[in-house]
């Protein structure tokens, strides 16, 4: 795996730097534009993850536009619903022309309750459109995106998890633009890095 040099290549850079619309099934049906994936880029890693239709496709599918993404798990009852409302309000600021241009990713690192079956429920309970990917991969899959992001996350003996609380903008390259830590705060930040993004694309 290039897991060691891309996380060595990210920190480098990060120093310097309603109703239910069902899924599109995609995360990532789209083709992503061609040429070389940038040597900062999580797209980089070449794991697959499955989206809650069942397909299963590498994060580079999601090349094109910028991504606001965090790591969760289904049956959290606290601080991921917190995450995704934060999800939606960072999406909420934008300008309205941007809105439908991002797309909105939950990656769980509960690989053997999130499946496909409990994500696309997931998906109806909490109203997620089409904009929204919502992910599992392979144990192996999610600790080295995890490590990418900078997001530590434990399995406790009650079978829930603690974890970071983590907001991650990527430009449409995959690159980390910004990133939101904690519960409180940092939305109007966030949106900014998203239009600033879209805007240098």
């Amino acid at each position: 795996m290039k897991t060691t040099a891309l996380f060595l290549a990210l920190l480098v850079a990060a120093t310097a730097a309603a109703p239910v619309v069902p899924p599109k099934e995609d995360c990532c049906k789209e083709a992503p534009p061609a040429g070389p994936i940038s040597a900062r880029s999580i797209y980089q890693l070449d794991a697959k993850f499955c989206a809650d239709t069942g397909q299963c496709l590498p994060l580079a599918t999601l090349r094109g536009r910028p991504v606001v993404l965090a790591m969760f798990f289904a049956s959290c009852g606290y601080a991921c619903p917190r995450l995704v409302q934060d999800m939606q309000a960072i999406r909420g600021r934008l300008p309205a022309e941007f809105r439908d241009k991002i797309a909105l990713v939950l990656v769980s690192f509960d690989p053997e309750r999130d499946t496909p079956a409990a994500l696309a429920d997931y998906r109806r309970q909490r109203a997620l459109d089409g904009a929204w990917s919502l992910l599992h991969g392979d144990k192996d899959a999610v600790g080295e995106l995890a490590a990418l992001l900078g997001v530590k996350f434990r399995r406790e003996p009650s079978g829930s998890f603690a974890h970071s609380n983590l907001l991650t903008i990527l430009n449409p390259e995959g690159e980390i633009v910004h990133r939101r830590e904690g519960l409180e705060g940092g939305l109007a930040e966030a949106a900014q890095a998203v239009v600033a993004s879209m805007e240098k694309k």
